[in-house]
């Protein structure tokens, strides 16, 4: 039976009763306003991705203007502040579209703002920004190639994206495909999760390979400078050893850190 524009069900006889509406399911928008979703990145990934950008800026020069860094996505500002601490000099502003995620910030950060990477898009004039900081965004995006638009628009020309998403490919992951198993930050539902590893829904829509990751930030603009390995906070302790030699080999870290800068 195939269903109608308006949602029912084609071919219903004219006097068949109407079933009653379902209350909504909540979208995307309603779950990232939920306090309860995590809006943090791990604290030795954040530095990672800061200490990569700071080797890029180089130091705050006495008297020649100060590095305008958005943190796009920022949460509740915690990677921003990890990053604070070696881009000392640098101005960095807090971007979020989510209120909840605003207010949690604004303690951490002397400047947040609200602002969207679709729709008007970031309220930014083009080129102002010398660096922009995508911690943990990409892999909850409807349309992550307008996202990178966006941002490629704000950025100066040779003005550096610092990205950062799981690993579709993680060392893990991929021995939990050989056994069947759903691969760990994948997620099949916003309700709960299902056939793998882990507890918590955190709303990921799309994963990455570095094979993959690289080519999608090439091919929006940007040329990508470098490709490095984090851990992942989730992965059990006994196993977070392997888990920090993997970064060694970016294939098959944890999480992806890429470093690229607009063309």
């Amino acid at each position: 039976m195939t269903p109608s524009p308006n949602g029912s069900a084609a071919g219903r006889s004219p006097g068949a009763p109407v079933p009653s509406p379902t209350r909504p399911v909540p979208g995307l928008r309603d779950f990232y306003e939920d306090p309860t979703v995590p809006v943090a990145s791990g604290e030795a990934r954040s530095l990672r991705q800061a200490r990569m950008l700071a080797d890029a800026l180089g130091p705050a020069v006495p008297g020649s203007p100060a590095a305008t860094v958005l943190d796009v996505g920022c949460g509740d500002g915690s990677a921003a502040a990890t990053a604070a601490r070696v881009l000392n000099g640098h101005r960095i502003v807090g971007v979020d579209w989510s209120q909840d995620a605003l207010r949690r910030a604004a303690p951490r950060l002397s400047q947040v703002v609200r602002g969207e990477l679709t729709g008007g898009g970031l309220p930014f004039a083009s080129g102002s920004a010398d660096a922009v900081l995508f911690s943990e965004v990409v892999e909850h995006l409807v349309d992550p190639d307008s996202a990178l638009d966006e941002l490629h628009r704000v950025l100066r020309p040779g003005g550096h994206l610092m990205l950062s998403t799981p690993n579709l490919a993680a060392w893990y992951n991929r021995g939990l495909l050989l056994a069947g198993v759903q691969p760990v930050f994948s997620e099949v539902s916003l309700r709960r999760i299902h056939g793998r590893p882990g507890s918590q829904v955190v709303g990921h829509l799309r994963l990455y390979t570095a094979r993959a990751l690289r080519e999608f930030v090439a091919a929006s603009g940007f040329e990508v400078v470098t490709v490095a390995g984090a851990p992942f906070h989730g992965v059990p302790r006994p196993l977070r050893p392997l888990d920090r030699l993997a970064c060694r080999l970016p294939s098959l870290a944890s999480i992806l850190l890429v470093h690229a800068r607009k063309v």
